[in-house]
């Protein structure tokens, strides 16, 4: 059955990029624990689908509250028409704008999200982040990114302005099912592989931090008995480092 076949192509993935990114996943881990023990900031910006992943470790329970995602006017898949994203993601300068909205400061850590790695606000959303002395993490896919050319004007991708990178190693075009009959290949890995990729990250900054005698700002589920006292807690003592409310 496909659905058996994608998810068995999806694990034997999952194993290559679990092997292969141990030491991106503590490095990137240490960055964000270093950052935070060090009163920094974290922040997290995709464009499109990368911006979903962003999503997925933001005001999460049982993730970082400091954790800060950047939204931008044509980043992310409510916009009408949607295929207006795409075109966003390809206008340069477009990314200074928005560091300088979200008071990205030194010392803070930022994660940069796109799978082709080739388009420019991502790209100059790194390079902007450096400028202002933030470490950059980039999720991306070193296999897509090889096939194409770079649209940003340096000629340069994602992982060429990052400190880590966390690869999780989608094909190009993302798909990795090919159905017979079919010209195009269906099932993308991404969404699933980088998302744990970046939990992955999260839960071992949180693990840092309590090894180093931090208590780490964890969310707690809402649903849970004194979960939201919990969480107003912590929004309130953290206030400084929190840039969405």
């Amino acid at each position: 059955m496909a659905f058996e076949e994608y998810l068995d192509l999806l694990e034997s993935k999952w194993l290559k990029v679990r092997r292969s990114q141990t030491d991106s996943i503590l490095r990137a881990a240490q960055a964000i624990s270093d950052s935070i023990a060090s009163g920094g900031a974290v922040f997290a910006f995709g464009c499109g689908h990368s911006a979903l992943l962003a999503q997925e470790i933001f005001y999460r329970a049982g993730g970082l509250i400091l954790v800060n995602v950047i939204f931008g006017p044509g980043n992310l898949l409510h916009e009408r028409p949607v295929t207006l994203t795409s075109q966003m993601e390809r206008i340069e300068g477009y990314s200074k704008i928005l560091a300088d909205a979200n008071g990205i400061r030194s010392g803070d850590v930022i994660i940069v999200i796109s799978t082709s790695g080739r388009n420019p606000v991502p790209i100059e959303m790194a390079i902007a982040a450096r400028e202002r002395g933030a470490s950059v993490i980039a999720l991306t896919s070193s296999l897509y990114s090889g096939a194409v050319e770079s649209r940003h004007s340096s000629g340069k991708k994602l992982a060429d302005f990052a400190d880590i990178t966390l690869d999780h190693m989608a094909g190009p075009g993302d798909a990795v099912l090919q159905i017979p009959g079919l010209p195009e290949k269906i099932g993308p890995t991404s969404g699933p592989i980088g998302a744990a990729l970046l939990h992955a990250v999260v839960v071992e900054a949180i693990a840092n931090l309590q090894a180093r005698g931090i208590q780490p700002p964890v969310f707690l589920s809402g649903n849970l008995p004194g979960g939201d006292e919990h969480n107003a807690r912590l929004l309130q003592e953290y206030r400084d480092r929190i840039h969405y409310m």
